[in-house]
């Protein structure tokens, strides 16, 4: 938690001594100073969590969680979603500033075409569910090989409803929520069935379905349902009867970025790209993505309450149904980017007033 708190402090006197940006060069320094302050902050996930995890003994379970996510999500008063604020506007200002230095906005540019028309900062126009759930189960089932084995056969993941809906929004952030939903079921199906010698596991269903406001993307497997006793702690950061073995695990990833990107197999990753309609090639990782690495197998026991975090930011939410013995059912509703405030303020600060 000092950690933490010195991380914050400098970077604290270190803005505050930034003179008012009158020019273009004045911003190109204040913009390194976001990219290094940035880089520095990708320890905070993993040490806040460390240190909710090393207090359990001194705080009820309740006030931890409470503690975390009022943390992670608050408004400017209250630090993930505070931190999730901040991070995505320095980002944005960062994607802004290199877009207006591109050779294509200047008079004599010989391209007139911007290969990076869909995007708006970190914000991609075009987004589309399905393309996002193909990239990331291929990225998953690669990171399941390699924790599983090469003979492991892992589950289809099928498609079907609005297949072609597409809508405005932060791809890292969808992301690692389809990223760690997805893994969260590859992983128990090929778990459950492993054992089974089945010839083929049962396929992950993965609706997409679309309205006006929103788009929802409902992922249903049959890996055997959550365990009874990590069931009432799903959500929760700190406590649960893995809590050990995660902060053994946490020990291990000095830093994080909360993205899919950062989680790779020992062998090439599958890098997302994004075709514009000339066939030019953009990278989506951002500053977020691609500056961590973990093992794939290495639990940390914050995939969920982290997706929900992200979820909730963007006025969406994440619901999971489990069925003992048989399988679960996610719920992830996505409010189009333009449709509805971001959500500083949740049910967490809510709760903390």
């Amino acid at each position: 938690m000092s950690h933490v708190y010195e991380l914050y402090y400098k970077a604290f006197e270190t803005l505050r001594r930034v003179r008012e940006v009158r020019s273009v060069d004045d911003n190109d320094k204040f913009c390194k100073i976001i990219s290094q302050t940035l880089q520095e902050h990708l320890t905070v996930i993993p040490k806040l969590a460390m240190g909710i995890i090393e207090c359990q003994s001194l705080m009820r379970p309740e006030e931890t969680d409470k503690f975390m996510n009022t943390l992670l999500r608050s408004r400017w008063i209250t630090d993930v979603e505070k931190r999730i604020s901040r991070r995505v506007i320095a980002e944005q200002h960062l994607a802004l500033t290199e877009t207006f230095h591109s050779h294509w906005h200047f008079p004599d540019a010989k391209q007139n075409h911007d290969p990076n028309a869909d995007f708006i900062g970190e914000v991609f126009l075009r987004c589309n569910a399905k393309e996002v759930v193909e990239e990331c189960s291929q990225r998953a089932k690669s990171l399941a090989r390699e924790a599983f084995g090469r003979e492991c056969i892992l589950p289809e993941v099928k498609l079907q409803g609005h297949l072609e809906a597409t809508f405005p929004y932060i791809l890292s952030h969808l992301q690692y929520i389809v990223g760690e939903l997805l893994r969260n079921s590859i992983q128990a199906v090929a778990e459950r069935y492993r054992s089974f010698q089945a010839d083929k596991p049962p396929p992950i269903e993965v609706l997409v379905c679309e309205a006006p406001q929103h788009v929802i993307i409902r992922i249903s497997d049959r890996g055997g349902g959550i365990p009874k006793d990590i069931l009432p702690n799903l959500w929760s950061f700190g406590k649960g009867p893995r809590s050990q073995i995660h902060l053994e695990n946490l020990v291990q990833v000095p830093k994080m970025a909360a993205t899919m990107q950062e989680l790779k197999a020992s062998k090439p990753a599958i890098e997302t790209m994004v075709l514009d309609d000339v066939g030019d090639q953009r990278s989506v990782d951002g500053s977020l993505g691609s500056l961590t690495s973990r093992p794939p197998n290495l639990r940390l026991g914050m995939g969920l309450p982290m997706s929900r975090v992200y979820a909730e930011y963007w006025a969406g939410s994440l619901e999971l149904h489990s069925l003992k013995g048989y399988g679960v059912d996610v719920f992830l509703q996505i409010s189009k980017l333009g449709n509805k405030n971001e959500q500083l303020s949740t049910r967490a600060s809510m709760d903390a007033v």
